[in-house]
């Protein structure tokens, strides 16, 4: 979804400032970042401005439906959970997504947002743990990568690499040695699923002797590429 298109959505919408897109909200377990293994509910927003080509989530492209601001947060606590992950799509194109994540913070979750790196995360609540994408070549969209993002990380935060090949993981060696990530943040690798073997990945980051933490999505191995979970 382009901006142009976002806006357009946005106008069309309800006349109300709290209301966003939702794909589906859903209570899982958190598969990837340093909440792993954790009971989690997910808020999914619909519409995302980048076409990775090993997108998983391609169904949150369109579609959803506007949901108020109360009635997520009565969704979201009706889990019972104390973990938040805001993902997409990419969240932070609905601008009011940065309404959604203060509410959820002063509700009292722990709230981690996933986003692509592309758009701008300073605006972003600092209770809120960032887990930022690094868009290697193999995605096909490295150039969408939001370089000023890297100065409003935290040591809360974490950047994540999706590698699909040995030619990302080169890329990402350099943007880590370059950028000094792992002195901003935790730096996440993770292996694209069905590309790159995992072993494969594992072996060079221990021959590089790396500051990174290897990762696998958990819920895949769990669920499979199961809508929802």
């Amino acid at each position: 979804m382009t901006a142009i298109v976002r806006e357009a959505a946005e106008a069309a919408a309800p006349a109300s400032a709290t209301r966003l897109r939702i794909t589906e909200i859903f209570h899982s377990i958190q598969g990837e970042a340093d909440a792993v293994g954790w009971p989690t509910v997910f808020v999914r927003l619909t519409g995302c401005p980048l076409r990775c080509t090993w997108c998983d989530t391609e169904y949150a492209f369109h579609g959803g439906q506007w949901r108020d601001l109360d009635t997520i947060l009565a969704e979201v606590a009706g889990y019972g959970a104390r973990h938040v992950c805001v993902t997409g799509g990419e969240p932070l194109a609905q601008k009011r997504c940065l309404a959604l994540l203060a509410r959820l913070c002063d509700a009292g979750y722990e709230v981690a947002l996933e986003t692509s790196g592309a758009l701008d995360v300073s605006g972003v609540d600092r209770r809120v743990r960032k887990v930022m994408d690094l868009k290697a070549p193999g995605s096909g969209e490295a150039a969408r990568n939001l370089w000023s993002n890297l100065e409003h990380l935290t040591p809360r935060d974490q950047v994540k690499c999706v590698l699909a090949d040995r030619a990302d993981y080169d890329w990402a060696v350099a943007r880590l040695r370059e950028h000094r990530l792992a002195e901003r943040c935790t730096v996440l690798f993770s292996p694209v699923h069905g590309a790159l073997a995992p072993r494969e990945l594992a072996e060079w980051i221990l021959a590089d002797r790396l500051p990174v933490r290897f990762q696998l999505q958990l819920h895949k191995a769990l669920w499979g590429d199961v809508p929802g979970r």
